[in-house]
């Protein structure tokens, strides 16, 4: 077995051991919300902050060009599933409802866990970069969503301002900038911290499993699955290509492209009282879906 099937079967076997706890009533999809918060508030920031403050930083020009590929994609995607939605005359809210779910990919909870275990931390850094696109999308797309349906500014940009995976970004790269030493206890601790967010990743991605959606939103989940796990990544594609991007840089931006729908559309369509429920079984099924196209795109690339 080579390290792209032993990473993939791991990540499978991992969503499926929370699958299990499910079944089992071991845990249960209460239990999703408190495992989420223990990954975006502390683990998941240890992990990006270890990774950045360790990193080399001659590489950050040649890296700045992957969020670029990234926001592109997304928009193109974006764009295109709007004059599509128009066309067959859904609603404002239903529409948004589907959008948030192809413009933003699952760049951190999968995409850190598999390009990590397929090529280590050069691959992982590279990741980062193209998780930092879609925080910004996450922005956008509030600040949009906010003058569509309503509420505050104020709020849009306080969540962004809080968000802690957006702090362990800045404070990694200004303290690997200004050579600032965080000792060796303070850096085990988020070593260890930071070990453990991707098996708490794939247990909560697992319990979230919830295969009734498919009968509940049929269409919309097949058109999603094909925006998201599909178009996306095809434009990606052509994009590195056109860009002329090479080994890592060419192939981590596309598998990333290549993700499912993120969490953070969830947390949009409840915040902005769209359809959350269709949301909800858009990105549910296109995650389960995507455990058959990623190892098929990562084969290829």
């Amino acid at each position: 077995m080579n390290e792209i099937e032993i990473t993939i079967l791991s990540i499978i076997l991992m969503i499926g051991v929370g699958y299990v706890l499910k079944r089992i009533d071991f845990l249960s999809e209460k239990d999703i919300t408190p495992l989420n918060k223990i990954v975006m508030t502390i683990l998941l920031p240890c992990m990006i902050f270890s990774a950045l403050y360790s990193s080399d930083l001659s590489l950050i020009p040649k890296l700045g060009i992957l969020p670029f590929v990234i926001l592109a994609s997304s928009f193109v995607t974006g764009i295109v599933s709007f004059f599509i939605l128009k066309k067959l005359g859904f609603d404002d809210k239903k529409l948004w409802s589907v959008l948030v779910t192809v413009m933003i990919a699952n760049t951190a909870f999968m995409g850190y866990p598999v390009n990590l275990g397929i090529f280590g931390h050069e691959g992982f850094l590279r990741a980062i970069f193209c998780d930092i696109a879609t925080m910004c999308i996450f922005l956008i797309l509030s600040f949009v969503l906010v003058l569509k349906f309503g509420g505050t500014l104020k709020k849009a940009v306080r969540k962004i301002a809080l968000f802690p995976p957006l702090w362990a970004i800045i404070l990694g790269f200004g303290l690997n900038v200004l050579n600032v030493p965080i000792g060796p206890v303070l850096d085990n601790t988020i070593n260890y911290l930071g070990d453990g967010a991707i098996p708490l990743i794939m247990i909560s991605l697992g319990l979230s499993i919830d295969l009734s959606g498919l009968s509940r939103s049929k269409s919309m989940i097949a058109f999603t699955s094909v925006m998201k796990l599909f178009f996306f990544p095809l434009v990606a594609f052509c994009i590195v290509s056109f860009l002329g991007l090479v080994d890592l840089q060419y192939t981590v931006t596309v598998i990333e492209a290549a993700m499912p729908s993120g969490m953070l559309s969830l947390l949009l369509s409840i915040t902005y009282n769209l359809d959350y429920e269709l949301t909800s079984d858009c990105i549910l099924i296109n995650t389960v879906i995507s455990l058959i196209t990623l190892p098929i795109i990562i084969m290829i690339l």
